[in-house]
């Protein structure tokens, strides 16, 4: 069964950091693009940043850039979000989604798999 799980969302301080993770099974991530996206409550869900297969291409959201990083650690079969400098802007449910694809990414996509999603919080 494929499944994806996002872990690592909570409550922070503005200025502070949370890592995001999203755990594959069922299937290799190695072989799949990977997106993380975000929605917030009576917003359009965006694209926050994507990484290639072989993870030599990457995206971000402008707002995001220097900001995050998105990685993947294939002998785990996950791929983080490390968030810093958040800000109450970045509050919203965190999504990942993958698509077995070209080594390219998007940050529209479209992706095949997604998971259900852990909620960040920025406030003081």
């Amino acid at each position: 069964q494929v499944q994806l799980v996002e872990s690592g969302g909570g409550l922070v301080q503005p200025g502070g950091s949370l890592r995001l993770s999203c755990a594959a099974s069922g299937f290799t991530l190695d072989s799949y693009s990977v997106g993380w996206f975000r929605q917030a409550p009576g917003k359009e869900r965006d694209g926050v940043s994507c990484l290639s297969k072989s993870a030599r291409v990457t995206m971000y959201l402008d707002s995001v850039k220097g900001r995050f990083t998105i990685s993947r650690d294939n002998a785990k079969n996950t791929v983080y979000l490390q968030m810093n400098s958040l800000k109450p802007e970045d509050t919203a449910t965190y999504y990942c989604a993958t698509v077995q694809t070209a080594d390219g990414c998007s940050l529209v996509g479209p992706y095949d798999y997604w998971g259900q999603g852990t909620q960040v919080t920025v406030s003081s």
